[in-house]
């Protein structure tokens, strides 16, 4: 999932995006989502093992995590969930990037940034109130493609 059209289209600084009850399996290299500007809310997802990152962003987006399940790889170079991707740490710093209520599993890191009170920013009725991490399998247990024939109702 790639949300934000270049670094240098800072009109996407308006774009909203929610990202939920998804799960992404084994073996997904990153972008789950990879943000450019704007604002995502990530809320009860299943992630289960990246490659590189499972959600990373670049010109300084706000991303707000909360109540996902987060499930590392083996790999100990890749247990960070985030990558911030053409940034210094002194830029990225100050980039909103905040994680409530998410379950980190076999070694998972998230690296925050911004303002703790990032998310209150955005509260009320631009955000959907998240569920206990420890409910995401529930949550995310009949997502994925839907199996639609012509003539027939998905």
């Amino acid at each position: 999932m790639l949300f934000g059209a270049s670094d240098s289209y800072s009109a996407d600084e308006k774009m909203q995006i929610t990202v939920a009850f998804t799960r992404f399996g084994k073996n997904l290299v990153q972008r789950m989502p990879r943000v450019r500007f704007g604002f995502v809310h990530v809320v009860n997802n299943d992630y289960r093992h990246w490659i590189m990152s499972a959600i990373g962003g670049s010109s300084h987006p706000t991303i707000i995590s909360h109540g996902n399940r987060f499930r590392a790889p083996r790999n100990i170079a890749a247990k960070e969930v985030c990558k911030r991707e053409y940034a210094t740490e002194q830029e990225w710093k100050n980039w909103d990037w905040r994680s409530e209520g998410d379950l980190m599993l076999n070694g998972a890191i998230f690296t925050q940034s911004g303002d703790p009170k990032a998310a209150k920013k955005f509260g009320g009725y631009r955000m959907i109130a998240y569920k206990p991490a420890h409910m995401v399998p529930l949550l995310v247990r009949w997502s994925g493609t839907l199996e639609c024939r012509p003539n027939k109702p998905c």
